[in-house]
């Protein structure tokens, strides 16, 4: 029977050195942190960030998705879901472990397209954690969920090139030290996704120009709009092939949306944790909450949900292991796992009442991280467009949607 939900005794290990980590370390120093409201100073903040970091080295639970020549623990994407599930119970676990988007994705990204300079100039010190990174696709003018549509441009001078545009919802980017930028350089190309290229731009540099930080639902949390206005970079900056900056961001995407699955997977569970919590506690009416048929069915639909989505992510990263095709499973995933997130918080904030709608617990801001996670990384209805193209394309091909449905034994 090859089908076994167990974990192989070291990564079961691995996932309950992580649990004790979050516990130890990163939820304390978290508590510290939240009290730069209340007059923490920003060298004891940085210091305690710092800190964190250092004893995530020191206890081997650094750079978990990078292969160990580059300081990593070389894990595939099901255990790397272990570490992310665990590590995102608290808001800065994957950044103590420096596996926080975007700079995991950039990584990725720079592994496989960079070359061997690129690598040592740009990934060294990203993996070393010396150097935060963005992402600098997304513009004001066209959709984001279609980059074939990308005005940002760039024209070859000599051995420069010259980049303008406007870019903007560019996550990380007040605090990077490079962007890994997307830009058309192809004026006519034979197939519309190969009119863009990425280039690698230090910042600061002259002719990017931070706008504003853009306010969201969250706060200012460094989602900047961009100018980019004749920035001239050298060709050697040019990351990847000429016109492959489309399969280079669809390349960095795919692993990347399931990353930010398994960190939701933690944050939904959270949330039905505290939900169940809540319920065992509060009196009210004659009995429990827990006691009532009303609160026991958003404990028992929250419960199915998460189950789903902890499937569904873990088959999706085991067909990534596997090394074939897992586009339509993660598209899957996300569109579900970002849904059920945003419903498990809202059933708990129910649940615990007026005091779920304060800021007293943590659900609060949970909930507005939350209903960014259905359209980053592609909007809901991109998703499930792509995945009826293909339920539509297995049925042509093979008489049966099956291969579209996981392609599983049953």
């Amino acid at each position: 029977m090859a089908i076994d939900f167990t974990l192989e005794p070291e990564i079961e290990e691995l996932r309950m050195r992580v649990r004790a980590f979050v516990t130890d370390v990163v939820k304390p120093g978290e508590a510290q942190i939240g009290a730069l409201d209340t007059g923490i100073e920003r060298d004891e903040y940085v210091k305690i960030l710092i800190g964190m970091r250092g004893e995530a080295q020191k206890a081997g639970l650094w750079l978990p998705h990078m292969p160990e020549e580059w300081g990593g623990m070389g894990l595939g994407h099901v255990s790397l879901a272990m570490v992310q599930a665990e590590g995102a119970k608290s808001s800065w676990g994957p950044w103590v472990m420096n596996c926080q988007a975007p700079d995991e994705g950039n990584m990725h990204t720079l592994l496989h397209w960079g070359t061997d300079a690129q690598k040592e100039t740009y990934l060294r010190p990203l993996c070393e954690g010396r150097v935060m990174s963005c992402f600098a696709m997304t513009e004001p003018e066209v959709a984001g969920s279609d980059p074939t549509l990308i005005k940002t441009n760039g024209y070859p001078d000599g051995d420069e090139w010259v980049l303008n545009g406007h870019k903007w919802f560019i996550s990380n980017a007040h605090r990077a030290g490079f962007a890994i930028l997307v830009a058309r350089t192809e004026d006519d190309p034979d197939l519309p996704q190969a009119a863009n290229t990425a280039f690698i731009v230090d910042i600061p540099t002259e002719g990017w120009t931070e706008v504003r930080q853009i306010e969201t639902m969250h706060g200012s949390t460094g989602h900047s709009e961009i100018r980019i206005e004749d920035l001239r970079v050298h060709q050697d900056q040019m990351l990847g092939g000429r016109g492959q900056g489309h399969l280079l961001g669809q390349y960095r995407l795919g692993p990347a949306r399931l990353a930010h699955c398994m960190r939701w997977i933690a944050q939904a569970e959270t949330a039905l944790d505290m939900m169940v919590e809540r319920s065992l506690d509060r009196y009210a009416h004659g009995s429990l909450l827990a006691e009532k048929q009303g609160i026991q069915w958003m404990i028992a639909d929250s419960a199915m949900e998460l189950y789903q989505g902890k499937l569904m992510v873990l088959h999706a990263a085991s067909k990534i292991d596997a090394g074939v095709d897992f586009k339509s499973e993660v598209s899957m995933a996300k569109h579900f796992v970002a849904n059920a997130l945003g419903r498990i918080i809202d059933r708990s904030i129910q649940v615990h009442g007026a005091l779920g709608y304060s800021t007293d617990t943590p659900l609060a801001g949970m909930y507005q991280h939350a209903r960014w996670a259905r359209f980053a990384d592609g909007a809901d209805e991109v998703h499930q467009m792509r995945i009826a193209q293909r339920t539509i394309a297995a049925w042509k091909d093979h008489g049966s949607t099956r291969t579209a449905t996981g392609d599983l034994p049953i």
